[in-house]
């Protein structure tokens, strides 16, 4: 156990002198990077500067990604590229034993004993061989109010992937960033790079025209009108998948991705009879519920589904609402002629998802709930995930849009709000 410990902290160690090597002196308390919602994928793509000289780059964000991946086969030019060695503290630190020699170099992407690891698109599933490497990257800071002056982690760890890794990706990408759990993540590098707490907090602007915002580091979360959403934060606990998710892994992994522990489901306060053991994950990794910005809506097990929509059909008939024809992909949609608008989305039924811990209700209005497909149709933004999903609930991205969700890494626990749209403010409310 202590050689554990020492081996631990030594790594960590090693970790913090890598990132912080030749760190300017400012210190910000938090750092900021904007989140646009693409109207044609409906993936969450932020922008980041990297290399020397800087250039800003755009890139996916996976809310679970073990790291950040960038296209090196395209135009990496940067003189403070660096390859991550075979066996070295970086390479432990990314999980990975493999080493690789390339003798197309030397060049960014392609040298020789460096360490190797696997760059995961988890939009075709497909997982590719890449070079770990290190080099500049700068963010903006904030100090939960507003924006400040940018900074720099001069040695940022992340993988080199070739170019066919960006199919599937929204137009312009040229990466994906990992806002997962491992430690080459880019919460626990940032965190380690400044010294603040291993925590981020996502908020995702429904809108395609305005930003939403990721913040590493404590809150203030001030959105304009000057409302601070810290207080009102509600928790539960981020439980680990003992089995990796990602497409390609090595036997023993964790899933690297964010999971929660739903106990029941409510609709308009009424419980479902659902079989309450596929909400656990079992010894093989198999079902429990995780948090996605891959899915752009919530998926279901077929028996969970197939009870959830059965029950808010019903509800929803009780209000006089006209169930139509499904629009595609949703199989439940609704006409919207009797139904009004609210401060917090169509006037529909409330989805309470029912989490670990006290008063951890998350509930679902018709903001997050219904997705208008046209001017007469409304549809429920939940999906039959089919009959034997590998995680039984896949809670998807329009779900979590205009919501603040706190991901304390250090606690392992979700801290997550109502709805901003009832405080008559929105994720794009964050002064960027």
């Amino acid at each position: 156990m202590a050689s554990t410990l020492l081996q631990t902290f030594l790594t960590c160690s090693l970790l913090l002198i890598s990132i912080c090597h030749g760190q300017p002196s400012f210190r910000p308390a938090a750092l900021a990077i904007p989140v646009r919602k693409d109207a044609s994928t409906q993936q969450y793509v932020t922008t980041i500067n990297q290399r020397t000289p800087l250039v800003p780059i755009n890139l996916v964000v996976h809310l679970g990604g073990q790291l950040l991946w960038v296209d090196c086969d395209s135009s990496y030019v940067s003189s403070s590229y660096r390859p991550v060695q075979c066996r070295s503290a970086q390479c432990s630190l990314a999980r990975s034993k493999s080493c690789g020699d390339c003798f197309d170099g030397p060049k960014p992407g392609c040298n020789n004993n460096t360490c190797g690891v696997s760059p995961d698109n988890p939009f075709t599933r497909t997982a590719t061989g890449g070079e770990l490497a290190q080099d500049a990257v700068s963010v903006q800071s904030t100090n939960g109010s507003n924006l400040g002056p940018f900074t720099s982690v001069p040695q940022f760890i992340f993988a080199c992937a070739p170019t066919f890794l960006l199919q599937g990706l929204a137009s312009g990408a040229t990466g994906l960033a990992g806002l997962g759990r491992a430690r080459v993540g880019l919460p626990s590098q940032f965190a380690a790079a400044f010294s603040f707490r291993r925590k981020f907090a996502v908020y995702l602007s429904s809108s395609t025209s305005s930003n939403g915002v990721v913040i590493f580091g404590d809150g203030p979360y001030n959105f304009l009108p000057g409302i601070d959403f810290s207080p009102s934060l509600r928790y539960t606990p981020l439980f680990i998948n003992p089995v990796s998710t990602a497409s390609a892994f090595t036997e023993g992994d964790p899933s690297d991705e964010y999971f929660v522990r739903v106990n029941s489901i409510r609709i308009n306060d009424k419980p479902l009879s659902i079989n309450t053991t596929l909400l656990k994950i079992d010894s093989e990794g198999n079902g429990g519920t995780k948090i996605s910005t891959v899915n752009p809506y919530t998926l279901m097990q077929t028996s969970i589904y197939t009870a959830f929509s059965a029950a808010y059909i019903t509800e929803a008939a009780a209000r006089n609402i006209s169930r139509v024809v499904g629009v595609a992909p949703f199989d439940v949609c609704f006409s919207s002629s009797n139904v009004f608008g609210t401060r917090v989305g169509p006037a529909v039924p409330y989805i309470d998802l029912v989490l670990q811990g006290q008063s951890a209700v998350w509930t679902i209005t018709g903001s997050n709930s219904m997705v208008r497909v046209n001017d007469d149709v409304l549809c429920l933004g939940f999906l039959d995930g089919g009959s034997n999903p590998r995680t039984s609930i896949v809670i998807g991205g329009y779900q979590i849009e205009n919501n603040l969700l706190q991901f304390d890494l250090a606690a392992s626990r979700l801290g997550f709000s109502y709805t901003l749209l009832g405080s008559r403010t929105t994720c794009a409310s964050f002064n960027l």
